[in-house]
């Protein structure tokens, strides 16, 4: 049983890049251009335009997995600038100030950084460096790295 969810990991891992990049780009969009239920914002207005922005243009990156991890990266950032500068100042805890949704979306771009976009991303089909798995074909490295001393 073990051995089949790790051959499902790197397409999951997919599923969940694809699911918080589309709803990434859909708080934007909604901020941007005032669909989706939302209030547009005024274009140009400090903090608020340049983080929908981020948000349209990261999510969409990060959803369709291309250059995902410089992408997440961005957009973690940008979440944890937006729970410490709007949210932790009203409370200490995202429960208590309203700012459980940045840090989810900060941590979960954060962990898109380290573990690559998965199987199935844009990067791969165009051949791009940096995927997280190795090539089709590729000896697995059976020794050790070599450590410095």
């Amino acid at each position: 049983m073990l051995i089949r969810l790790n051959q499902a990991q790197p397409y999951v891992l997919s599923l969940f890049r694809f699911v918080v990049g589309l709803l990434f780009a859909f708080h934007g969009a909604a901020a941007l251009f005032g669909v989706l239920g939302s209030g547009q914002t005024e274009a140009g207005a400090w903090p608020g335009w340049y983080a929908a922005l981020i948000q349209l243009v990261c999510g969409t990156l990060v959803a369709l997995g291309l250059g995902s991890r410089t992408a997440a990266f961005l957009a973690s950032g940008s979440m944890a600038y937006a729970y410490f500068s709007v949210h932790q100042p009203e409370a200490l805890l995202p429960l208590q100030n309203g700012g459980d949704s940045p840090v989810m979306f900060c941590w979960a771009f954060l962990l898109l950084v380290f573990t690559g976009p998965g199987a199935l991303a844009l990067d791969r089909l165009f051949g791009a460096r940096g995927t997280s798995t190795p090539a089709e074909g590729a000896a697995p490295r059976t020794e050790a790295p070599a450590v410095p001393v």
